[in-house]
């Protein structure tokens, strides 16, 4: 399905195909999916022993979990500036390949030479989706177009101009001829379908989600199951989001009595919002602040942590070409080969106006304790199947993440109370996402709607706001998979320690849940009772 990833990873195998968006590869993926998800689920468990269980039950639901991905038609209708975007997908992951020896660098020429195929074919798609009424939003679709014409503007920074660490005398004339006479013209192509065929149809921002496509509904069903690994409704999910925005209030109310002197959740938000000293002056201080927390975190790590990452995590601005739409921070995992380390990106793009008091709580979320720890300690479980060191589980990868901003405060990172202001307004983000992503693709909000909703229980500014919104639309339903994973790993958690009373060990519980890999939330609550039990025996 992904044939990048075992080049971004430094697996084994061929390092010069695209994935192949069309319909005819579709329906052999799903067949072959179909078939792996039976045979498994028809092996017995009791036979297994506990790693095998495991793996049967995770096989299981990636298997099922694809089919649900496929079954959504995202590449039909997902255009945006975002990850998200299959156009735009090859021009953050291809920059990230290593080139360190010829097979790859030829193979990287070969990639370079088959998008505009790829282009072509993803077009072909959203036409077809296009027929079947599957349309984007029109401000997603300008989205599209705009980060084309900024990738088309700048042929001096183009991000795929990269360069082999071996020694290639003819491979620079290629690539750039590639470029210059393959490549800027499919991504030229592309936005001109963008602009002139999908453009003049769009849906407007009043009913962006996926509820007011054809099945639309079903469809969101099955991305809620990819993303939560849970069978919990929209609807559910939605009321969560509620209740959680309304302790979150309460916090805030603490807090900004402490550091304020005021209680009023407005004045608190406005003050977070618009205060100068809560802003960097350039993008060189925020990635010098990322740097320090990373480095606390590390110190006191193996206080919380029996395994430990191999590798410490690099910090990087966010390309310039995914700076002006992008997310405000995230992660790359290191390559299996030792030859990419893990890196967080943070995005400097308008650094005066991003918030000083956040950049903590996301560094610990996206670095250490975080992301950076999770799948940096599952990679190094050589010991298990590659599937289960690599698994696509959001909910868990993502509940880590948020679990470990919370975790930050137990081990004293915070540097002070403005500090957890950014934690508060990480949990409410992440509550909001539970109450706006169903809210438009379920309940049929608008895209005025859900910012309204977010400028009234966050502190968030009107750019991450909008930029936030517009992710939620192009990508239905991942940003449950946040709130949901942390929910059930704080529930494990207390559930053990309950259970063992003075035996409970911290370090032992966090080396339980990093150490068996990326797990579906239903497999993880089996894998901490299976390990209580063990405690108490």
């Amino acid at each position: 399905m992904e044939p990048l990833w075992p080049s971004v990873l430094g697996l084994d195998g061929t390092h010069d195909r695209l994935p192949d968006p069309s319909p005819a590869a579709e329906d052999r993926i799903r067949s072959a999916m179909r078939d792996i998800a039976g045979r498994a689920a028809a092996i017995d468990p009791s036979g297994l022993d506990e790693v095998r269980a495991v793996t049967r039950d995770v096989v299981v639901q990636q298997a099922n979990a694809a089919l649900d991905t496929l079954d959504s038609r995202l590449v039909e209708f997902s255009v945006s500036d975002g990850l998200s975007s299959p156009a735009y997908s090859p021009l953050t992951m291809l920059p990230s390949l290593t080139l360190n020896d010829e097979a790859k660098a030829r193979g990287y020429l070969a990639r370079l030479a088959a998008l505009p195929s790829y282009l072509d074919a993803v077009a072909d798609r959203q036409r077809r989706g296009l027929a079947d009424g599957l349309v984007p939003p029109d401000f997603l679709v300008q989205a599209g177009v705009d980060y084309a014409q900024r990738y088309l503007g700048a042929p001096e920074t183009d991000p795929l101009a990269i360069d082999p660490e071996i020694d290639l005398p003819d491979f620079a004339a290629e690539r750039d001829r590639l470029l210059a006479d393959a490549v800027r013209p499919a991504y030229a192509r592309y936005r001109d379908f963008l602009r002139d065929e999908l453009a003049p149809h769009a849906v407007p921002a009043d009913r962006p989600g996926l509820g007011a496509q054809p099945g639309g509904a079903a469809r969101y069903e099955g991305l809620i199951r990819v993303h939560t690994t849970t069978d919990r409704s929209a609807h559910e999910l939605h009321e969560i989001g509620l209740a959680l925005i309304e302790d979150l209030a309460a916090q805030y109310r603490v807090l900004g009595e402490r550091v304020f002197g005021s209680t009023d959740l407005a004045e608190i938000f406005e003050r977070l919002r618009t205060d100068p000293a809560l802003r960097w002056r350039d993008g060189d201080e925020l990635l010098e602040a990322a740097r320090s927390a990373i480095r606390r975190a590390e110190a006191v790590a193996p206080q919380w942590f029996g395994l430990l990452p191999a590798g410490q995590c690099e910090v990087r601005p966010v390309p310039p070409a995914e700076a002006v739409g992008g997310t405000i921070a995230y992660y790359q995992l290191p390559a299996l080969d030792g030859s990419r380390p893990g890196v967080y990106f943070a995005n400097t793009f308008e650094a005066t106006q991003r918030f000083r008091h956040t950049a903590e709580a996301i560094a610990f979320h996206e670095a250490v304790p975080g992301h950076h720890f999770q799948l940096g300690i599952a990679l190094g479980q050589t010991e298990m199947p590659l599937l289960r060191r690599l698994a696509d589980v959001n909910a868990f990868i993502e509940g880590w993440g948020l679990y470990a901003e919370r975790l930050a405060d137990e081990m004293g990172l915070y540097s002070d109370d403005v500090a957890k202001f950014g934690m508060l307004t990480q949990d409410s983000m992440r509550a909001g996402r539970l109450v706006v992503d169903t809210g438009l693709h379920a309940l049929g909000w608008s895209r005025g709607r859900a910012v309204e909703f977010l400028a009234a229980n966050t502190p968030m500014s009107g750019l991450e706001i909008e930029a936030e919104i517009d992710r939620y639309v192009a990508n239905p339903a991942q940003a449950l998979s946040y709130m949901v994973g942390r929910l059930e790993i704080e529930r494990v958690r207390a559930d053990a320690a309950e259970a063992l009373g003075e035996r409970f060990d911290i370090r032992a519980f966090h080396d339980v849940v990093l150490g068996n890999g990326n797990l579906p939330l239903s497999v993880l609550g089996d894998v901490v009772s299976r390990w209580v039990d063990g405690q108490r025996g």
